[in-house]
């Protein structure tokens, strides 16, 4: 495919041939319906992940549905947490008590360091609190939320519901399943007992599991009649534009050979929507960007000269088919992860975030990931005032 530097603007317009054309046409996403905003973590942009208080904020803030990755304890009990390793996200490391649990453990082939989820009960993973793990953003609540459980995130989004007279949904993350399976915790069972015990587990319940592994979407399948969504993952993109894909770790213990990019093909796709109702792709899938190559690394040049390589020294490039290609095969797309900060957002974007969001609407999301979901609400809410 050729690639074209294109602003923002000029993409949206492309991508929106007829879709405003009259009122009766609604939007280019495959039911036709405006896109859901996804609370990414809850709201991860004002408060730390993966907490109640940052889930009921989102919800505050416009979004539709709220996101837990879920991990497991020792003791079987799913949590909302980004990772098994809770050094970034709780204040663990702070807990003397808790000293001697810190280890080194390969999760999906990698080695980490840090403490582990599945090395504490419940009971001690309440004793920790939440911190916000990225350095720019607010630091003033760390220490001050617990962390919740599935079923008490389950149990916000039922009073979130009533209370704002919403139909607020739950989009949980299995976190790395088959690594759980090897320790001997797997999370499907549980995963939909929870949702069977919260009267979510039925085919129209405002339900999202998604994973970035097709095995426990393929065993969900057959436990749970909710919608299940299979994420797309990348590594990096490089400087000219290219993807630099991983494979999803139940394929590399199985040796399936196939990469994240082969299964976006349409035949795979066709393939994925036999266990799944939906694909998640990173946002490079749809529109990837390029930068300029310094001549002396042939890396990322600091196009801008603030002395920082981030995606305002790149440029978008032409979009892939794959919207159109997913839909086609009757797969809904909901793309992540959308953030305000200027670091994350293409030299097209001039540093707003709302044309972000108002691209990706154009080329015909589904639905969108974001940590902060009030910007995605109000990008959402002018896009249909066209």
């Amino acid at each position: 495919m050729k690639r074209t530097l294109i602003c923002a603007a000029a993409l949206a317009a492309l991508a929106l041939p007829n879709a405003y054309a009259a009122k009766a046409a609604g939007w280019p996403t495959l039911d036709g319906k405006a896109p859901l905003v996804i609370a990414h973590r809850g709201a991860s942009g004002y408060l730390p992940e993966h907490t109640l208080e940052a889930y009921a904020r989102a919800v505050e803030l416009g979004a539709d549905y709220i996101e837990p990755d879920l991990v497991s304890t020792r003791d079987g009990v799913l949590i909302a947490r980004h990772e098994p390793n809770l050094k970034d996200t709780t204040d663990v490391a702070s807990r003397a008590e808790f000293a001697d649990r810190k280890k080194k453990v390969k999760v999906d082939g990698k080695e980490e360091e840090g403490w582990f989820a599945s090395d504490f009960t419940l009971a001690e993973i309440k004793t920790l609190r939440a911190v916000q793990p990225r350095a720019d953003r607010p630091q003033q609540y760390n220490g001050q939320f617990a962390i919740p459980t599935f079923d008490e995130v389950l149990a916000l989004r039922a009073r979130l519901a009533r209370e704002s007279g919403r139909k607020i949904g739950v989009y949980p993350e299995t976190k790395h399943p088959t690594w759980h399976q090897a320790q001997q915790l797997p999370l499907e069972r549980t995963l939909v007992a929870s949702l069977k015990k919260a009267g979510l587990n039925r085919k129209d319940a405002p339900v999202f599991v998604q994973s970035f592994e097709t095995a426990n979407l393929k065993a969900l399948r057959k436990l749970t009649p909710v919608k299940l969504v299979f994420l797309l993952d990348a590594d990096d993109v490089a400087v000219d534009g290219k993807l630099v894909t991983g494979q999803p770790y139940d394929f590399v213990v199985a040796g399936d050979a196939r990469s994240y990019a082969d299964l976006t093909k349409p035949g795979a796709l066709r393939e994925i929507r036999r266990f799944a109702d939906g694909i998640g792709p990173w946002k490079p899938y749809l529109i990837a960007s390029e930068g300029m190559a310094d001549k002396k690394t042939g890396a990322a040049a600091d196009v801008n000269g603030d002395k920082t390589v981030d995606m305002q020294d790149r440029t978008l490039i032409e979009p892939s088919t794959l919207v159109r290609d997913a839909h086609k095969a009757g797969l809904f797309v909901h793309a992540y992860t959308f953030r305000n900060e200027p670091k994350h957002l293409a030299a097209n974007f001039m540093g707003d975030p709302a044309e972000e969001y108002k691209t990706y609407f154009g080329l015909g999301v589904d639905g969108v990931f974001s940590d902060f979901a009030d910007t995605a609400v109000a990008a959402r809410q002018a896009m249909a005032r066209r």
